[in-house]
């Protein structure tokens, strides 16, 4: 009995001493111990994050799922595959979450594909077949003609319908020329108008090239403006025959815009706005100043230039941002194009006009777009979600 007692008084003895203490528990060797490790097994995940992702935090071999390696477990993940699409939006469509390959691209990053037509900037191009190229020898507004432009970045078009002459007025007899209806020479014999049906013949093919050359799903949204001198059913020949008409997507007035992906799933990823309206009847026709607004133009200085409402309606979302000069003789400017197409001068006035008007610029319509950077500028707008962000870097 002394004995035991004696055993126990040593025991007590070594304790307090420090000879014997509390057994540190740590898993992982990292010196901190269990009880204040976050990171209990030093798999690089927290315990807590484990916990919700359903891996043992105390066993380093037991780790959660991330496919797409962005840390973020796949069970908590809203993208598995790091395609920037939406695990829910890419079922909802027919994708695989699970597969960055089985992924879709709009206008150059899949991201575009979840943006509202409307909360995206488009570069235009003014009287965008009045081009040197093409042969159009007064009334120049470009000097390259669609295949450039489209090439360069351009998704947007402004174009003026005229029949070819006072004698020639069929259906067939649409062509694209600038000029008020009734001037001597008739608009369409100054430099021969632009041939619409092969002009949008081209475009059509430009957009199914684009496509065919994509690995995976892809494309653009295309919208074209018409200042418009022919009669609708003239207007619907021409759009029918190029194969524009049946990708034409019909907008009810006031109701949301779709996103431009679930448009190019759609096969109606072209939008057509007429400067006078037609009847109900050719709703795919839309009253550019029903459903759009612009911004004065035609000034002959840049200081001159404003955000404020030219035509149209300004509570609609949709809207264009005029940038060009005229000369005194009210034809293009090219001399100062390069002024008012410069990256910094239209980038900045881009913000400014989307900080006033709450709302971004949806087109940016220029002259000469090859003199400045309306592409990298729409490059740079697009990266930002609203006016306020920081300015990303020039492409």
């Amino acid at each position: 009995m002394k004995r035991q007692w004696l055993t126990v008084a040593m025991m007590i003895n070594l304790i307090f001493s420090g000879c014997i203490g509390e057994t540190i528990s740590d898993i992982d060797k990292d010196g901190i111990k269990d009880s204040e490790d976050t990171d209990r097994d030093g798999d690089g995940w927290e315990n807590l994050i484990e916990i919700d992702c359903n891996s043992n935090p105390n066993n380093f071999e037991d780790f959660p799922n991330d496919l797409d390696n962005d840390t973020i477990c796949d069970t908590l993940d809203e993208d598995i595959d790091g395609d920037k699409l939406p695990n829910n939006w890419e079922l909802e469509r027919g994708f695989d979450p699970l597969d960055s390959n089985d992924t879709m691209i709009c206008h150059g990053a899949s991201e575009y594909c979840l943006r509202n037509y409307d909360n995206f900037t488009f570069p235009e191009t003014h009287n965008s077949f009045a081009a040197s190229e093409d042969g159009v020898v007064l009334g120049t507004n470009h000097y390259t003609g669609l295949q450039s432009q489209w090439e360069g970045g351009i998704r947007a078009f402004m174009v003026d319908a005229h029949h070819l002459s006072e004698d020639e007025t069929d259906a067939e007899d649409v062509r694209f020329c600038h000029g008020s209806p009734g001037q001597f020479p008739h608009p369409c014999r100054m430099g021969q108008g632009m041939d619409a049906f092969e002009w949008l013949r081209l475009l059509n093919s430009l957009m199914n090239s684009t496509d065919e050359e994509c690995l995976m799903t892809c494309g653009d949204v295309v919208s074209i403006l018409v200042e418009n001198y022919v009669p609708a059913d003239h207007l619907e020949y021409l759009f029918n025959e190029t194969g524009i008409l049946e990708r034409v997507f019909i907008h009810t007035l006031d109701e949301p815009w779709p996103s431009i992906g679930d448009m190019i799933l759609q096969e109606k990823d072209v939008v057509i706005y007429v400067q006078s309206g037609y009847s109900d009847n050719y709703s795919y026709f839309h009253p550019a100043w029903d459903h759009s607004w612009d911004t004065p133009y035609g000034q002959q200085d840049k200081e001159d230039m404003t955000c404020e409402l030219g035509r149209g309606d300004f509570s609609q979302p949709v809207w264009h941002l005029s940038n060009w000069l005229s000369s005194i003789f009210g034809t293009a400017d090219p001399s100062r194009s390069g002024e008012v197409n410069a990256y910094d001068f239209l980038l900045n006035r881009s913000i400014e006009c989307w900080e006033i008007m709450d709302n971004r610029p949806t087109f940016i319509a220029v002259d000469y777009w090859g003199d400045g950077e309306i592409t990298n500028v729409t490059i740079t707008l697009n990266k930002m979600e609203n006016w306020d962000d920081e300015v990303p870097l020039h492409p």
